[in-house]
């Protein structure tokens, strides 16, 4: 890749870091992105000026990742990164017209989420409950509990601080993605169950830092050590074939829907950006409502 391309990706990077504070997990995804569009260009056409730049150029580049089995998904994303990237040039004066008005983004198929029923979640928690015999089974028993009763991500909840736990409030305060902050409320019961832990925790180790849960080492939790319990304790009480941290937080968002909450709240609880995401948990909602409609209409 050229020099001077180097530099306008670096420059670009630094904007997002800096200013738009982007998490390293994104910058990496924009990284990859930009490289491999660039490196298709110098390759294919011998470009080096973001001027020379066209519509065309870009579809060809989208067309032969198609080629190699890439996605709607991943293909949409690298639109968005080009978008973003071509946007900041336009700002600063790298380009006087963005190549990326033209580009149509594929239609992603809807894939409907995965959820654990009422009554699994609810058998998989007691049973838990009663199970929690040493450190490993308390953090089973602490990771279904938290993720399902707040719908948190998994890099949420296992870099989650004692201090964003507010017992006084009920309330937990979660960093997500892009650094925004959310509130979420919880049970009594569960802000008891985290009180517990939180007690046990400090008579079994000396220092375990600033995080909620910690390793049966004392240290914080990571994410594949927690996705390992997860996936555990789903595959003892559901036949389902996925069974991940983020199951749960599909259960959560489906079960609230279902039982009336408002599509805006789910949708802030969950801390999405745009209700386009949340509606994907209206699904079973529609076939609730057909089962009611059902049971109770006369001619149902």
């Amino acid at each position: 890749m050229p020099v001077q391309e180097r530099a306008n990706i670096q420059t670009f990077l630094d904007y997002l870091k800096f200013e738009k504070r982007y998490s390293a997990h994104t910058l990496l995804a924009y990284t990859n992105d930009l490289t491999d569009f660039f490196d298709f260009l110098e390759i294919q056409y011998g470009i080096r000026e973001l001027r020379e730049i066209q519509s065309g150029i870009v579809r060809s580049w989208l067309a032969s990742l198609k080629d190699k089995g890439l996605g709607a998904v991943t293909l949409n994303r690298k639109i968005s990164s080009l978008k973003s990237f071509f946007k900041y040039q336009l700002k600063t004066g790298g380009v006087e017209q963005s190549p990326m008005g033209q580009v149509i983004s594929p239609k992603k198929s809807k894939r409907l989420p995965v959820f654990v029923k009422e009554e699994e979640v609810r058998e998989l928690v007691q049973t838990l409950s009663g199970a929690a015999e040493d450190w490993k089974s308390l953090n089973m028993k602490m990771l279904v509990a938290i993720f399902y009763a707040t719908g948190m991500r998994l890099s949420e909840l296992t870099g989650l601080k004692e201090t964003q736990v507010d017992e006084s409030r009920g309330q937990i305060k979660v960093l997500g993605k892009g650094n925004k902050e959310r509130v979420i409320p919880v049970s009594p019961e569960l802000m008891a169950a985290i009180r517990e832990y939180q007690q046990l925790k400090r008579k079994e180790f000396e220092q375990t830092g600033e995080t909620l849960l910690v390793t049966e080492k004392g240290k914080k939790l990571y994410p594949r050590y927690a996705w390992a319990l997860v996936n555990q304790a789903l595959g003892e009480a559901s036949t389902l074939d996925k069974k991940s941290p983020h199951v749960l937080r599909h259960s959560f968002a489906t079960h609230l829907m279902n039982h009336g909450a408002d599509l805006n709240a789910v949708k802030e609880l969950l801390g999405h950006s745009s209700l386009a995401a949340t509606q994907v948990y209206t699904h079973n909602t529609i076939g609730k409502l057909k089962d009611i409609h059902k049971k109770a209409h006369p001619r149902g």
